[in-house]
């Protein structure tokens, strides 16, 4: 299910990520929800896509997500 803002992202993510990231989130899972259709498990992989995207900008310094 793809997200059509960042008010619909998981509670977990909006808690954490600063706009910016989930920003990054949502359109990296959007992405890799359209790209990976065809596949079992796509909303899994597409959440580790749009991790994998937020932390190529942003890191986690103890409980917060700062950029790179």
């Amino acid at each position: 299910m793809p997200y059509a803002t960042e008010r619909e992202l998981p509670p977990s993510v909006r808690a954490h990520l600063p706009l910016h990231a989930q920003e990054i989130f949502r359109a990296a899972f959007n992405n890799a929800w359209d790209e990976y259709a065809d596949r079992e498990g796509r909303e899994e992989i597409a959440h580790r896509v749009a991790w994998a995207a937020v932390k190529r900008l942003y890191r986690k310094e103890g409980s917060d997500w700062v950029p790179v």
